[in-house]
């Protein structure tokens, strides 16, 4: 059902019969797309049962599996003050570098020639790979590549993501910087695409995103060849923004980071970030006017465009305080789920 169905209210006194009919309210779970229908949903159900409904559930699916992941984090190697970096509204980018001299080498080879062969792993491992986030079913789960299952986390994430390439970056090591919006690397990085050297192939679903970034002749030269390069080659191919010393890269990103988050709204450019990278797989720009048109028309009631040219108008800096948490327009995600087969 679309927005303004009335969906909140059905559900609603769906809430309210169950209560009636004597079921406890600790049993009563309720799920909800934007955490702005369950505070209504809230109120609504509390104003109606009154002191009955103070067991209530009611939240999106992911504010009720972090409060769920929260009360029985130990249980999987947790504390229970962990930080979800999507959910987390203080959290405007996110800067993702390595430790030391090196990015991320890349693939563990200590297995030697059977690294890569699957058939070889010992059964508990398969059910390891299996039971990763992500993976459906009984078909082809275990089959599922890591680093894709990576990649497709960072393309569903909210908020921007920089990568500061401060070393060697190799294999997978530097696929899964693709999918995130802005590279910036240091000077004595080095960057490989190695998979033809090693007899496999690209992983980390870097057959899309990597020929997007480059082109697909720059794209095809690194991955044919295998070479290791620098980072003046990075640079010259498109897949690096800029390139520093290694004691000026992380103060870089974080000026780009500092950029973003002082000066814009965190609702505008998680709307910027799905519509930047999901249009460029759609076949026809009417696709990005239908996004392109729905955002314009519920983004400019709310809040923020209000702040945004009254602050632009008044020359003062603006005060946005709208939350991807809870104030994402009702159309969004307006994609469906992709299932791997």
């Amino acid at each position: 059902a679309g927005p303004g169905s009335g969906k909140t209210r059905v559900l609603t006194q769906r809430l309210v019969f169950l209560v009636s009919e004597g079921v406890p309210s600790y049993r009563i779970l309720a799920v909800t797309f934007t955490n702005r229908a369950a505070r209504e949903m809230q109120d609504r159900a509390g104003a109606l049962i009154g002191g009955g409904g103070e067991g209530l559930w009611i939240g999106t699916f992911h504010s009720i599996a972090a409060r769920m992941l929260r009360r029985h984090a130990e249980l999987v190697g947790l504390q229970p003050n962990f930080t979800i970096l999507d959910a987390d509204d203080q959290i405007r980018t996110v800067i993702v570098t390595g430790e030391g001299r090196g990015f991320c080498a890349g693939a563990d080879l200590g297995k030697g020639a059977e690294t890569f062969d699957y058939d070889n792993q010992t059964e508990e491992a398969k059910a390891d790979r299996a039971s990763n986030e992500g993976r459906q079913g009984n078909s082809n789960a275990w089959l599922r590549d890591g680093g894709g299952l990576l990649s497709l986390r960072i393309y569903e994430f909210n908020k921007p993501i920089i990568a500061a390439i401060n070393g060697p970056a190799v294999g997978v090591g530097v696929t899964m910087t693709l999918p995130m919006d802005i590279r910036i690397a240091s000077t004595k990085a080095r960057i490989g695409f190695v998979f033809s050297r090693r007899g496999i192939v690209p992983e980390a679903c870097s057959s899309y995103f990597l020929p997007r970034i480059v082109g697909v002749s720059k794209a095809l030269e690194w991955a044919y060849s295998g070479k290791v390069f620098d980072a003046d080659e990075a640079l010259q191919g498109g897949l690096v923004r800029s390139l520093h010393e290694p004691e000026d890269l992380l103060p870089a990103a974080r000026s780009i980071a500092s950029e973003i988050a002082e000066n814009t709204s965190a609702i505008s450019v998680t709307m910027i970030r799905h519509m930047m990278w999901r249009m460029l797989g759609a076949d026809h720009p009417m696709e990005a006017h239908k996004v392109d048109s729905r955002a314009i028309f519920h983004l400019g009631r709310e809040a923020d465009a209000h702040e945004g040219v009254a602050s632009f108008l008044e020359k003062r800096p603006p005060n946005f305080t709208l939350k991807p948490s809870e104030d994402l327009p009702e159309f969004f995600p307006w994609w469906g789920e992709r299932h791997f087969e």
